[in-house]
């Protein structure tokens, strides 16, 4: 049996993601190009962050759409909020198939502002111990 590929998402995924995506309506007076389906695009995506391509050589002959199909899916995806809520679920499953390992997790803040941290490095600190005296 062939191994799927990494971007595949196979349909117990896909019933997952779904009923997170936004719904669109296609405009009826003046419909336009047909959509492409969201879950080819959500594959051009995934394909797309797993080899690093740039989004302009995105190859058509995949299926996915062009490359800025799934780059502005992905922008729209990610104002609604989509990434941040599947995170949510995937790790609400997988804490509820006991299937996390938490043994070589590691916890980095240092995106984290500091806010009683250091100078700014705009402030020059002190050197001496007082001002000068003025010489005009």
């Amino acid at each position: 049996m062939a191994r799927p590929k990494p971007w595949e998402v196979d349909d117990e995924l896909w019933a997952v993601i779904e009923p997170l995506l936004p719904k669109v309506e296609r405009r009826t007076r003046h419909p336009g190009r047909k959509r492409r389906p969201d879950r080819l695009v959500f594959q051009g995506i995934l394909f797309v962050l797993h080899t690093g391509i740039s989004w302009e050589h995105l190859p058509q002959e995949l299926g996915f759409g062009s490359g800025m199909t799934c780059w502005r899916r992905l922008a729209e995806w990610t104002e609604a909020g989509v990434w941040s809520r599947l995170h949510e679920v995937l790790l609400a499953k997988l804490r509820s198939a006991n299937a996390l390992d938490f043994s070589r997790a590691a916890v980095d803040g240092s995106h984290i502002r500091a806010l009683k941290g250091a100078p700014r490095p705009d402030e020059a600190p002190l050197t001496g111990a007082g001002r000068a005296a003025s010489i005009t």
